[in-house]
């Protein structure tokens, strides 16, 4: 079973979330999709064995060939490329290696070369049993769901999979959530959680995937979020309560299985009703 762990918007406890999951169903794959900022490792602890490089193909221009006719930029739907006189400019930093301005060249004049983009980090967690794979987009480029789908080859098995998916309700959180069994959606039960949240629910509805949601800092707030899920027709698999230990062994990289050990059967309870709601089995 692939479970993707998301929220509409960051520092809601989607990692948190997602490291508690994966280390509640002890074994298995783990792919930290937060590539512009991961950071699932302080709580895994994984031991880093290989690095990845990812790269993309960019276009560069044979100038024997080229006539500067424009064709190539006006294809690119990035605004990579501009052609001025006697000269065709490429921002590599915008292209996304879709490789339509290759295509796009009546004269054959564009050729590509690979460039990397970021890396793909691969280790193990606890004590081996979890596969440990996470993203990381170099500062500065803007190909993240390329960088995302690379990762997300890692997810072709067998076994268990958690995805920590980037934050938001763009592209690249679309990408981590693609083609998943189900997705876990982490909100605050406060004005901005609950907007979110709902941003996130409009933007997965009509995906098909099934979704349940965590109510983190239960207790704070408001009882929006549960009326927003009603809604919605969308279940509330757990409620983690707002606590001030939680949130000191947050910031020293503790997990919530060890933070609060009681908590590890209703996490437990609720992979079983999301086995049962996805109808496969992990």
């Amino acid at each position: 079973m692939k479970i993707a762990v998301a929220s509409g918007k960051g520092g809601t406890g989607k990692t948190t979330v997602a490291t508690a999951v994966a280390l509640t169903l002890k074994k298995g794959v783990f792919l930290d999709a937060d590539v512009e900022e991961p950071d699932a490792h302080i709580f895994l602890k994984p031991e880093m064995k290989k690095t990845h490089s990812v790269p993309i193909m960019i276009p560069r221009v044979d100038y024997s060939k080229c006539d500067f006719c424009g064709e190539c930029a006006k294809a690119c739907a990035y605004n990579a490329i501009a052609v001025v006189p006697g000269k065709v400019l490429i921002f590599d930093e915008v292209c996304k290696g879709c490789g339509t301005c290759t295509i796009a060249c009546p004269q054959r004049a564009i050729y590509e070369i690979p460039r990397e983009i970021g890396v793909i980090n691969e280790g193990t967690a606890n004590n081996g049993a979890i596969h440990f794979f996470e993203g990381k987009l170099n500062i500065g480029e803007s190909a993240t769901t390329y960088l995302i789908r690379e990762l997300k080859k890692f997810a072709d098995t067998n076994e268990d999979v958690v995805i920590d998916a980037p934050p938001g309700t763009s592209c690249p959180m679309l990408e981590a959530t693609k083609s998943v069994d189900f997705v876990i959606l982490v909100a605050e039960p406060t004005p901005f959680g609950v907007y979110d949240l709902n941003l996130s629910l409009q933007a997965l509805k009509d995906t098909g995937i099934k979704m349940g949601i965590v109510v983190n800092k239960y207790g704070i707030g408001n009882d929006d979020v549960f009326r927003l899920a009603e809604k919605h027709d969308v279940p509330v698999l757990m409620k983690i309560p707002f606590d001030r230990g939680l949130a000191a062994a947050y910031s020293m990289g503790t997990p919530l299985t060890e933070a609060k050990p009681e908590m590890i059967p209703e996490i437990e309870a609720m992979i079983e009703r999301i086995k049962s709601i996805a109808g496969g089995a992990a």
